[in-house]
């Protein structure tokens, strides 16, 4: 019995410690440019972290470098974009943004790229986000506002 109070126990703690490590965070709209194989190409979404948080890094199984542009400049890992608590950030063309170097293959309108955004909280915890994009010439809400789409 006491063995197994131990063990009820020892995965109470667990249970609490994991759910104090995953931190809100959202992303939506996320799209990337199509691209031919060896080029750059960017990728774009919008960023919302309830608690609020910072990027630290990002990575693409499609290319060889994943660096955060900025109106200063490129900038590789460990870049810092922070998040302000409840604030929607938009990654967007001619403003802070993703670049995809190198892609190891050409990028075809339609399929989906793989990026895992590196967050690092107040708390000094560390979180690796999963992002699908899919490969657009723009944005999903121009879809839906910009050319008058109706359903």
């Amino acid at each position: 019995m006491r063995r197994i109070l131990q063990t009820l126990i020892a995965l109470v703690s667990l249970a609490v410690a994991g759910a104090t490590l995953a931190v809100s965070f959202n992303v939506t709209q996320p799209w990337v440019k199509p691209a031919r194989a060896g080029a750059s190409t960017e990728a774009y979404m919008q960023l919302m972290s309830p608690e609020g948080t910072t990027i630290v890094g990002a990575r693409s199984p499609v290319a060889a470098n994943v660096v955060l542009v900025t109106t200063k400049g490129r900038q590789s890992a460990p870049f810092t974009l922070v998040l302000p608590p409840r604030a929607t950030v938009f990654l967007e063309a001619s403003a802070t943004r993703f670049a995809l170097v190198n892609v190891e293959r050409p990028l075809k309108l339609g399929e989906r790229v793989p990026i895992t955004l590196v967050l690092r909280h107040a708390d000094g915890s560390s979180q690796e986000i999963d992002v699908d994009a899919e490969v657009r010439r723009h944005s999903p809400s121009y879809d839906h506002g910009f050319r008058g789409h109706a359903h």
